[in-house]
């Protein structure tokens, strides 16, 4: 009988799992919810996220579990060598036989982007993280944890503006449109009410008012656009220190750009592009247009003796068919 392959991509909003066949043809998929394990616990993370997915995979591609033969996981929060037996346990719950590794969520979306499948993936979406493979698969990687300085994502952006909201209303920075924005977002009187009503809880705003600093930027204010070039940089950084980790200096490789702050366009990329080129000049940035558990799938055919890359292209054209077929 023929064998199938599974991927799991494990988020700190939502799980996906997608299955299969050794031609590349995406055959099943299903959806859990999150499954950060530095949020709950490693039975809460299988019971509510990655069990619902693969078991709804399996029913969608109607394929018993006996027939996966490799199976990749990439999850949100495996950060450390000391995670990794106990994730394994976790996994056991599941019943597959198959072959499996797990990595970084991180390290799907590089498989899912770059064409060799190596290279170096740059994560922007509420928060951020980075992680390289070479062609040995000789992992670069930074800590992934914002109490480490690591701290660029959509919530970072949203506070570095408030920030300058702050300067603006005491006097000690520039005006800002910042403030009009983040006033009329929450509702508040006044900068004075919307600084007081954050202090208190009575307003709130996150990494979903990430997108207003671009708005604003894109309009010209100086200080909105200062806010995007600092995280450029800061997400820079941690590509630069991947490349250095891994001797990508001197060399032609993919940076995947993966996550919805990368929809802001050049006002982030252009300082990112700029800094990273300034240590490799030989970088190509591509925007992940794949859904990262293609490289879940991916991992998994390698596991199964398969080798992949081949594959990649229909893989991922067969997975948008079916997720478009999905209502997805």
């Amino acid at each position: 009988m023929p064998p199938y392959f599974l991927g799991v991509d494990v988020g700190g909003t939502k799980t996906h799992a997608l299955i299969a066949d050794e031609a590349g043809r995406a055959v099943g998929f299903g959806v859990g919810g999150s499954g950060n394990p530095h949020s709950e616990t490693y039975e809460g993370m299988m019971r509510g996220a990655i069990t619902p997915a693969v078991e709804g995979a399996l029913a969608s591609a109607k394929v018993s579990k006996a027939r996966i033969a490799g199976a990749g996981y990439g999850i949100a929060g495996y950060d450390w060598p000391s995670e990794r037996e106990r994730t394994l346990r976790a996994l056991d719950s599941l019943g597959l036989s198959a072959p499996r590794e797990i990595v970084n969520d991180s390290v799907v979306g590089l498989l899912a982007g770059a064409e060799q499948g190596w290279g170096v993936a740059v994560v922007a979406g509420t928060g951020c993280n980075c992680r390289g493979w070479d062609v040995n698969r000789r992992e670069g990687r930074v800590t992934g944890l914002s109490e480490f300085g690591e701290a660029a994502g959509g919530g970072q952006v949203v506070e570095r503006a408030l920030q300058a909201v702050a300067k603006a209303w005491s006097l000690r920075g520039p005006a800002t449109q910042l403030t009009e924005a983040f006033v009329a977002k929450v509702g508040a009187r006044d900068a004075g009410d919307l600084l007081e009503g954050l202090f208190v809880q009575k307003y709130h705003l996150d990494a979903d008012a990430a997108p207003l600093v671009f708005k604003v930027a894109a309009e010209g204010d100086s200080e909105a656009r200062a806010v995007l070039t600092w995280a450029g940089q800061e997400l820079a950084s941690l590509a630069n220190g991947i490349i250095r980790q891994l001797n990508f200096e001197q060399l032609a490789f993919d940076v995947i750009l993966v996550g919805s702050l990368w929809d802001g366009g050049p006002l982030l990329l252009d300082p990112m592009r700029e800094a990273v080129r300034a240590v490799a000049s030989g970088a190509r940035f591509v925007r992940l247009a794949a859904p990262p558990v293609v490289g879940g799938v991916l991992l998994g055919m390698e596991l199964g003796g398969l080798k992949p890359y081949g594959l990649r292209d229909r893989l991922i054209s067969t997975t948008k068919e079916l997720l478009n077929g999905n209502g997805q």
